[in-house]
């Protein structure tokens, strides 16, 4: 057998990105090369120069170039600041996904990766996305530390228990890539692997159509707004009032402690599994928790139903301030 099958002198590259961050790592070696060799070149010179035995001029008398140390010191710091910037645009890059980015749900749990697509679609262990289009995971963890980590595609996100992270990528070629996890996790952590599928956008398409009738994350989130009975209050036509969840995601929310937040989906996330923590404005602290109720997959559906309702207008009605218990 091959030893190319064991070693590889290069990793494969499946994406634009990718090829970003090895001319970096290219760039940074070289630099770091042209500095240090050098210095262990001369090293080895002056040993075998001046070696004991060895008749040679021994005289200690200062002897340098102004013009030389200049350089010296002005060479690494100008090569540092363009590897500062080049990386700096990386990461910024890396940190800021697309606003038309397909948007994926990701739940770790020992030991094994969820996904959930907007379609309704969902998948364990393997994960299909289209080629040429910038994805968006946003990640959760159900019990201890994740790390995802797609080598092929130079990106790597920790996933957190009670805290939402988001990663994107946009791989450019079809094919299969190894997914795995880089923080150890527990007993089987190194068998926590994944594969990720990219197919064409027709591909895609017909593996969307092929994956099942399942209703959308939305619609699977609005059937468990009314089996747990959410519906009783935030609904329009309640009877108990509670903050209105129409036209809400993405706005700002006055809380009780007189400051302002975001209702993005860590904010809505909260809302349902620690409803005291942020008490909007105006209404009394009487909601429950759904710790232990709901899992993190069942959360990501509430949040993508909620989502759905943004573009619909808010309930022009004053808040009723009064507790209804």
């Amino acid at each position: 057998m091959s030893l190319d099958r064991f070693v590889s002198l290069w990793p494969e590259q499946g994406s634009h990105y990718a090829e970003q961050v090895d001319w970096l790592v290219i760039g940074f070696t070289g630099m770091m090369a042209l500095f240090v060799v050098p210095v262990f070149v001369f090293l080895w010179i002056f040993v075998f120069r001046y070696r004991r035995g060895r008749a040679a001029l021994r005289d200690h008398r200062p002897d340098g170039s102004l013009k030389v140390e200049i350089t010296w010191m002005l060479l690494p710091f100008i090569g540092a600041l363009v590897l500062f910037v080049y990386s700096a645009r990386l990461f910024f890059e890396a940190r800021t996904p697309p606003a038309d980015a397909l948007e994926i749900q990701v739940t770790a749990k020992q030991w094994m990766w969820k996904f959930q697509h907007h379609g309704g679609q969902r998948e364990i262990n393997t994960l299909h996305v289209p080629a040429e289009r910038a994805v968006k995971l946003t990640m959760i963890s159900e019990d201890v530390i994740h790390s995802l980590f797609l080598p092929s595609l130079r990106v790597k996100q920790d996933v957190l228990p009670g805290r939402y992270t988001q990663m994107w990528f946009q791989a450019e070629r079809p094919g299969t890539y190894d997914l795995y996890c880089a923080e150890y996790c527990g007993t089987d952590h190194a068998a926590m692997g994944a594969r990720l599928v990219v197919l064409s956008p027709s591909d895609y398409q017909r593996w969307l159509e092929g994956a099942g009738d399942a209703p959308s994350l939305a619609a699977q989130g609005e059937a468990l707004f009314r089996q747990f009975g959410c519906s009783g209050c935030h609904a329009v036509a309640s009877v108990t009032r509670a903050p209105p969840l129409q036209g809400l995601y993405g706005r700002s929310v006055a809380l009780a402690d007189g400051s302002r937040v975001v209702a993005d989906d860590a904010y809505l996330r909260d809302s349902i599994l620690l409803p005291q923590k942020q008490v909007v404005a105006g209404y009394a602290p009487v909601m429950p928790t759904y710790t232990h109720v709901m899992d993190e997959e069942a959360v990501a559906r509430l949040v993508a139903y909620i989502r759905s309702l943004a573009d619909t207008p808010p309930d022009p009605s004053p808040p009723h301030t009064e507790d209804p218990q």
